[in-house]
């Protein structure tokens, strides 16, 4: 007698960002010969319900642990969490020849007749059972949300071209859904929220057997767009729990008890549909420190007042979690802070690298991409942007694309020719664009453009750029290795010399080299007319750098913030900001993951203090270019001119002796110029004789005349300023 198919238990992972809303299920091969299915069958997802996905290979990492990748949706749709087991077979599934949905949000409702001539195209190869819902991206990164609610025939199917699909209802008034798998390069922060949040709500009685009250309430701090509030939307998704969302500002009412009455309202209705979350976003607008509030607050008072007291009341209410969002800790009450109320508080950072490509991947899921755009490589020069900023970054690169399209639009009909759209992509060049437009978040009042130079776009100066390599990236990079080795990494670097030997142009090279954030601070900037001000900024700029570490500051004229103090040059701002900048350095608040880079070319004028090891402890001196330098300087500078063949860059380095690099490059400025001038000149003597002149670009050499008359034209110059010739 035939007992089914053969059935096996995996534990639940995380679906890969490119995997999310594709309906797959990801299995280990060993495992998928063992239930008897190949790539590309249809499996039974069993847990608190039975949904469908079609299974493919897991990646190698994953392979030997018994675990089953599926996205969000496809885990609400089996009614299972992370880490819980389902129980998987082989489905017979049939071929759609109708599939019934109904919209779940107001924007799926209002786009279905116009999606559903494309949603069987979006859905081609999708299995679904009746009671599932979907989660499709019709262009762009806007999602549309429905329920299955009738399939013909019945049971597990399969969607093609051929189905068709229709809507009916209304929209429900649901939550939009969000999964872990929208959440991108936060996985350890993800991972101690589920433990605070998850674990209580799901398994109290582990609590209880471990003889120990269950956390009360989570912290999540941050700056603005990292993603606390998405976090928070995810992890009451995935609980599959009741969530309150309370904005702060909203509770306070003018009416005297109102604010707190409402409070306490939303507390009740937590309590009566436990297990529930209460998420407060910006908490800082109803619970500031009491001891800083004038008499005329009295009502953030008694909200905090109020609040204190629910959150201590929580235990005889049951399965009740606060969650609470802030970009502002050090503003909140400390009586909220203790364990028993807040038990934990995360920091959600600015992502790295990684974490960006993650969250450009989630972003761009429903982008269709070109073939150029090259998201490591977007990565790598979003220095500073939080997850906000990424989805901005692409929302722009997509209406750059529409630009292009709107020309062959007929904006008397009503609908857009998705002919014309099926063919549109999003190029390199609209992520350019979309660079130009959005900022970064993390650094918005201390960060300039990154430089795109490179090491390559220096000349010369080969031992100072090994130095820097191995004193300023290695640490950013290697950090570990220097753990390892027992010694602290160094935190500051000054480049010295004669002005135009390149100081800034090495520090400009070094954010295009590094992955790290960049932050470049001119030395006067800071200085203000008001007391305390300048002293802030230094701060702010380190606390920022810490924040968006691993980051590099870089002070151009440091010499104009920390002069020598007791020299009475500077005067009490100085003096004030020299102590700050002393502190920030070297003060019991570690800078890990910073390093300061500094120059100057007033060696002589910088407070002492600021020298000694621990703090700018590595002294770089830049040298006048010798010959070699000055003709690798040269090839950097001349690489792209039309140069005539007389033009020898050898002769031309032997003859610039003590000329710095920005000499050098001044040098090819003015010869280049000179050429432009004379073919113009002869162009304009061509048109009044003999017509309109031929296209001069083609007919445009630098020689070396021109490079002897900018060279004497420098030294006569030189020469009526006072310096030798």
């Amino acid at each position: 007698m035939d007992s089914g198919p053969l059935a096996a238990t995996f534990r639940v992972t995380e679906a890969s960002p490119k995997d999310v809303d594709r309906g797959l299920a990801r299995l280990d091969p060993k495992d998928m010969a063992e239930l008897g299915v190949e790539t590309g069958d249809v499996v039974e997802v069993t847990s608190k319900r039975t949904t469908v996905a079609r299974v493919v290979p897991a990646h190698a990492e994953l392979r030997g642990k018994r675990l089953i990748q599926i996205d969000g949706v496809c885990r609400a749709n089996a009614g299972a969490s992370l880490g819980e087991p389902v129980t998987v077979r082989r489905a017979a599934a049939k071929k759609a020849t109708m599939v019934v949905l109904t919209p779940t949000d107001a924007a799926s409702r209002a786009a279905r007749g116009l999606e559903a001539r494309y949603l069987t195209r979006l859905l081609d190869g999708m299995p679904m059972v009746a009671g599932d819902r979907l989660r499709v991206n019709p262009f762009g990164t806007q999602t549309r949300n429905f329920n299955v609610s009738k399939v013909v025939p019945t049971g597990p199917v399969i969607v093609t071209p051929a189905t068709a699909a229709t809507f009916e209802g209304a929209a429900e008034r649901r939550r939009e859904t969000v999964t872990y798998e929208d959440v991108g390069g936060l996985h350890q922060e993800v991972r101690r929220i589920r433990e605070i949040i998850e674990l209580p709500l799901k398994y109290p009685e582990i609590f209880a057997h471990l003889g120990v009250e269950a956390p009360k309430g989570v912290l999540l701090y941050g700056p603005p767009g990292t993603g606390k509030t998405l976090i928070a939307r995810a992890v009451a998704h995935e609980s599959n729990v009741h969530f309150i969302h309370i904005n702060g500002p909203e509770i306070i009412s003018k009416l005297y008890g109102a604010s707190e009455a409402q409070l306490r309202k939303l507390f009740e209705e937590a309590e009566r549909n436990a297990p529930a979350i209460i998420f407060i976003d910006e908490i800082d607008a109803i619970a500031p420190k009491r001891e800083e509030m004038g008499g005329e607050r009295q009502v953030e008072r008694r909200v905090v007042a109020q609040l204190l007291a629910l959150m201590d009341g929580l235990e005889a209410r049951g399965k009740v979690i606060v969650v609470a969002a802030t970009n502002i800790p050090a503003t909140l009450d400390a009586a909220l802070r203790r364990p028993g109320r807040f038990d934990r508080e995360i920091e959600i950072g600015v992502p790295d690298k990684a974490g960006r490509r993650e969250a450009m991947e989630i972003h761009s899921r429903g982008m269709p991409l070109a073939a150029a755009v090259d998201l490591d490589r977007l990565a790598g020069i979003t220095h500073g942007f939080v997850g906000a900023d990424l989805a901005a970054l692409c929302r722009e690169a997509a209406m750059s694309a529409l630009r292009r399209l709107i020309p062959d639009i007929d904006f008397k009909t009503t609908e857009i020719p998705y002919d014309k759209m099926a063919v549109l992509k999003v190029e390199w060049a609209d992520f350019e664009t979309a660079l130009a437009e959005v900022e970064p978040s993390a650094l918005r009042e201390v960060a300039t453009e990154i430089s795109d130079l490179h090491w390559q776009d220096v000349g010369g100066l080969d031992e100072v750029k090994r130095l820097l390599t191995e004193i300023v990236l290695w640490p950013l990079r290697y950090g570990d290795l220097f753990e390892r080795a027992g010694v602290r990494a160094p935190k500051g670097v000054l480049l010295h010399g004669a002005p135009g030997v390149g100081k800034t142009l090495l520090a400009k090279a070094l954010a295009g080299e590094t992955e790290a954030n960049f932050i470049a601070i001119k030395g006067p900037q800071l200085l203000s007319m008001w007391i305390g001000e300048s002293e802030r900024g230094v701060r702010e700029i380190f606390r920022k750098a810490r924040q968006a570490a691993p980051c590099i500051i870089f002070f151009d004229e440091v010499d104009a913030l920390a002069p020598r103090r007791g020299g009475g040059g500077g005067g009490q701002v100085a003096e004030r900001v020299v102590a700050q900048l002393l502190t920030e350095l070297d003060g019991i608040e570690d800078l890990k993951g910073v390093v300061v880079l500094a120059a100057t070319n007033r060696l002589d004028r910088l407070d002492p203090a600021l020298l000694r090891p621990g703090r700018l402890e590595f002294h770089i001196a830049l040298p006048t270019p010798d010959t070699a330098a000055r003709r690798a300087i040269l090839q950097v500078h001349m690489g792209r001119m039309p140069l005539a063949k007389d033009v020898k860059i050898d002769a031309l380095a032997e003859s610039t002796e003590g000329l710095v690099g920005a000499d050098l490059e001044g040098l090819c400025r003015q010869a280049a110029l000179g050429a432009i001038r004379e073919l113009v000149d002869a162009a304009a003597k061509a048109t009044v004789t003999a017509g309109p002149p031929a296209d001069l670009l083609h007919k445009l050499t630098i020689a070396r005349r021109h490079f002897d008359m900018a060279l004497a034209g420098r030294q006569v110059i030189g020469h009526a300023n006072g310096s030798p010739p």
